[in-house]
């Protein structure tokens, strides 16, 4: 599950990271609290767009054929087991596939005293890569881009902390996920040791849990006991 994540890049920086023309139109703000249906940057093709495009999406993919909004919170994620064959999302899988830049998530694990929040980010300080799919829905007024994340089986010692994870993509299969036609198991594989090797989980203080609350100050690290440490292992949970 990924239901929390911060993206705090400019449009100059991440247009020029991934190679992207900016159409964002200075409607890109930093946010270190991203929660459902919230604006988020996404790189896509748009009618073989050479080269891709840096877009403003809504987060809640709303496939082509819903009436409204409102199941927009319900569909964030989309589980790469099923993501090419899932009705709301294959059509997307085999068509709109995006990269989604993040700095990093969020998850929270059940421990004495309440639950821990966790950031998980790249160590060096990089931006990640989310595997992405967008959807341009035409309900009532101007037409609208969203977009849903792509999730996977937690490796590692992210799987200490919750039993899902995005899927990341590192930069050589930037351009794959983007354009390939390869089949849906080479696009889906999970991230390498490399990758997950680079990914720091750090805790992070309570204010995070309210969406109101924004700002650097969320993904400062808080002391907390080792995630080994638990007794009986963690028990996942999030906001959503």
């Amino acid at each position: 599950m990924c239901g929390r994540y911060a993206t705090t890049r400019s449009a100059a920086d991440l247009s020029a990271l991934f190679e992207a023309f900016d159409e964002t139109g200075g409607r890109l703000a930093a946010d270190y609290n991203v929660a459902p249906t919230d604006p988020v940057p996404v790189v896509r093709r748009d009618v073989d767009s050479d080269p891709p495009v840096l877009s403003v999406a809504r987060w809640g993919l709303l496939p082509h054929w819903a009436k409204d909004t409102r199941g927009a919170a319900r569909m964030i994620n989309a589980r790469a087991e099923t993501v090419a064959t899932t009705r709301a999302y294959a059509q997307s899988f085999a068509r709109r596939r995006c990269l989604v830049p993040a700095d990093g998530w969020y998850e929270w694990v059940r421990r004495d005293g309440g639950k821990q929040a966790y950031f998980m980010t790249p160590r060096d300080g990089g931006v990640l890569a989310f595997a992405g799919l967008w959807s341009r829905w035409h309900g009532a007024g101007e037409p609208l881009l969203t977009t849903s994340v792509v999730t996977t089986a937690a490796l590692g010692e992210l799987a200490l902390v919750h039993d899902r994870m995005p899927l990341l993509l590192p930069r050589d299969r930037w351009a794959d996920w983007l354009d390939g036609d390869d089949d849906p198991a080479v696009l889906l594989a999970p991230p390498d040791g490399k990758s997950l090797a680079e990914i720091e989980i750090r805790p992070v203080g309570k204010a995070v849990g309210d969406v109101r609350n924004d700002g650097p100050e969320l993904v400062a690290r808080v002391p907390a006991a080792p995630l080994r440490a638990l007794p009986e292992g963690p028990m996942a949970t999030t906001l959503f």
